[in-house]
């Protein structure tokens, strides 16, 4: 499962991705847009009663003590400028524009940990940006650096996702830069939790203030 979260307020530029791994791919099954915490929560109870639910929530989901960079960011930040990417696209969880995602973030990964599921549940936070960039060539980044505010992009990374055994996505997918966020939030929690996989980038967990890997 891939998740774009919003601020709380937010819940229109929400979407829950969900995909089912078929030995070597990702099958699409379900996209839900504008969705509430209540709605994540019971989706996640639905699916963890079928089978093992893997999550990549795309939101800080948890903040540096005395504020700034955590060590993950700042480790992050080195990766996606060495690929050629931005570096703003990498904010302080407690910076004005990211202290309600992150309260979003945290709030639901902690509900989430209080479920009583059939299956085990694990969750990682994930970089989609990152994710696409650590996996297109070079002469494709653009794609990356450009996909939020261009429909062409997103639609060849729409394409390019298929090339990735990401497949069966839908029509009009590309529409919303939300909705490839989102598939590739689910992507790099793959690449995360498959180990005959290799995710490009992992920092791992570093409990109790920091309880869950990062990604990309």
């Amino acid at each position: 499962m891939g998740l774009d979260l919003a601020g709380p307020s937010n819940h229109k530029d929400t979407v829950l991705t969900f995909f089912k791994q078929n030995e070597n791919h990702l099958l699409f099954q379900k996209m839900i847009s504008n969705i509430s915490d209540k709605e994540i929560l019971n989706e996640i109870i639905d699916l963890s009663g079928l089978d093992e639910l893997v999550i990549g929530i795309d939101a800080p989901l948890s903040y540096q003590d005395g504020g700034g960079d955590r060590v993950s960011d700042k480790q992050l930040r080195k990766f996606i400028i060495s690929l050629g990417m931005k570096p703003g696209s990498i904010m302080p969880p407690t910076y004005s524009r990211m202290v309600y995602l992150t309260l979003r973030g945290i709030k639901l990964t902690r509900e989430i940990e209080k479920l009583h599921t059939t299956f085990p549940v694990s969750i990682v936070e994930v970089h989609p940006g990152a994710a696409m960039g650590a996996r297109v060539t070079k002469k494709e980044l653009d794609y990356v650096l450009t996909y939020k505010q261009n429909l062409s992009s997103r639609k060849y990374l729409k394409t390019w996702f298929e090339q990735q055994n990401v497949i069966g996505l839908p029509k009009g997918i590309e529409n919303e830069s939300h909705s490839i966020d989102s598939c590739a939030a689910s992507l790099a929690a793959w690449h995360w939790a498959d180990h005959s996989l290799k995710a490009p980038w992992i920092f791992s967990a570093q409990p109790p203030l920091h309880p869950f890997d990062y990604c990309c």
